[in-house]
């Protein structure tokens, strides 16, 4: 997300809204996106709070049969999960949600990409597993032109090559990163990416 802070003020305004409407078809999504966003400004036990209710919310939506577009929900949550560090929640929640998206390849790769940076964790590192994901991520995004979503893929699988020392796929991906990044204006995605180019130049 661009602006968590901002994007806080906006998904909480929301959550209160559904909450005084009672309109519950919508408020997982709504939930789910609390705790990333929450995760990502640092505050863990909102987001460990809004994690846990977002899972009993899905879980009483799938027991209703309202299964569609489940994906993207689970997701979200598990990126707030592997951003509190619940390494093993976060996997299990980037397999639902992969899972609950058969009929929608986009949310499927953003699962997969979800699962490629859980692969490449200091503390579950899986070199394999990570490459995998990564891939299978951009096999879905690329046809359907999802360009922040690639440009998230290269970047990952540079990061992935530059720790099993695969110096020329480190550039080619970090490039393709960098590239994207620029052109679509995201500059802290493109900060980034060029700080990790320069840590491996000579």
């Amino acid at each position: 997300m661009k602006c968590p802070a901002k994007a806080r003020s906006v998904i909480e305004h929301g959550v209160a809204v559904l909450r005084t409407g009672n309109v519950v078809i919508v408020l997982p999504w709504a939930i789910a996106s609390s705790a990333w966003v929450l995760a990502q400004l640092g505050e863990a036990r909102e987001a460990l709070s809004r994690l846990r209710e977002g899972e009993q919310l899905l879980e009483r939506q799938a027991a209703r049969g309202i299964t569609g577009n489940l994906g993207l929900a689970y997701h979200s949550l598990g990126r707030a999960a592997l951003l509190l560090g619940r390494l093993d929640e976060a996997r299990s929640l980037g397999n639902r949600a992969l899972d609950s998206s058969p009929g929608y390849q986009g949310f499927a790769a953003h699962a997969q990409h979800l699962l490629g940076d859980i692969a490449t964790h200091p503390d579950r590192f899986d070199a394999e597993g990570a490459d995998v994901h990564y891939r299978k991520a951009l096999a879905l995004a690329e046809p359907r032109g999802m360009r922040p979503l690639i440009a998230h893929c290269h970047f990952g699988l540079g990061k992935l090559y530059r720790r099993t020392g695969k110096r020329e796929q480190v550039q080619e991906h970090l490039t393709s990163a960098t590239t994207m990044y620029r052109e679509m204006d995201m500059r802290f995605w493109l900060e980034q990416a060029e700080a990790a180019m320069k840590e491996g130049a000579p």
